[in-house]
């Protein structure tokens, strides 16, 4: 299973999709900061496709299921499934990048 993480290929652009008939449709104030960050975010991801290939291909080699391009993310991952298992709301996404989830906040509130 590939859990790819930010990598920069275009997936952020998904709206170049969208059908014809919906190409005038406005966004939401909310919407078009959630499209600035997830640009930003894979915009400026260090990992290559061709790099997380490589991985998958050595994954498969090794018989490992669970393919991580960015190992280092998984503390949000461990965190939001402790919260999972242990019956709890889930944990604040920006716990280990507080000053990330300050800035959503603040450009959600038009500050």
């Amino acid at each position: 299973m590939l859990c790819p993480y930010f990598v920069p290929t275009g997936i952020n652009q998904s709206h170049r999709n969208k059908p014809a008939e919906m190409a005038d449709e406005q966004l939401t104030r909310a919407q078009v900061i959630g499209q600035a960050m997830s640009d930003k975010a894979v915009g400026s991801g260090k990992v290559t496709a061709g790099e997380v290939a490589h991985k998958v291909f050595e994954s498969i080699e090794a018989d490992r299921f669970y393919v991580f391009s960015h190992p280092k993310a998984l503390g949000n991952v461990r965190s939001r499934m402790e919260a999972i298992v242990n019956v709890q709301n889930p944990p604040d996404p920006f716990m280990e990048r507080p000053e990330v989830g300050e800035q959503l906040r603040a450009a959600l509130r038009g500050a």
